[in-house]
């Protein structure tokens, strides 16, 4: 049995989700940094790097008003994640050697998998954007 089960982050990413309140959205976003230093410096987490930044543009997104075509059980979801790595006294804490930052790779995973489609479509939005303030130039 693994030791951080899909239904262990199931349940805590839904416990966690129900929490998050507007303010914690601004709370987050003035700690990207600190929450993207700590994927970059864990093995366990690196692999994350991309969706960790494509999850803060979706929050900072949503936060402006600028994209709201999407649940705001997903935007808790992924904030609730962002901010469950950020704790280093989670579930299995930081400090523990080997396994500390397994919860959170596990949290990372499933709410990637939870928010797959509306992070797809999310990306999709973002790079016609893009494109679109390029053409604008």
């Amino acid at each position: 049995m693994a030791l951080f089960s899909e239904k262990t982050a199931a349940d805590r990413l839904d416990r966690e989700s129900r929490k998050v309140a507007p303010e914690d959205i601004e709370d987050l976003l003035a700690r990207q940094q600190a929450v993207e230093d700590k994927v970059r410096a864990s093995g366990r987490l690196n692999r994350f790097s991309t969706d960790v930044r494509l999850m803060f543009s979706l929050i900072r997104d949503y936060w402006r008003g600028d994209y709201r075509d999407i649940p705001w059980k997903t935007i808790a979801g992924v904030a609730a994640t962002l901010l469950y790595v950020l704790n280093p006294l989670d579930l299995l804490p930081d400090m523990i050697a080997g396994l500390g930052l397994v919860d959170d790779a596990t949290i990372v995973a499933f709410c990637l998998k939870l928010a797959e489609s509306d992070l797809h479509r999310y990306a999709a939005w973002k790079e016609i954007q893009q494109e679109n303030s390029t053409t604008d130039n």
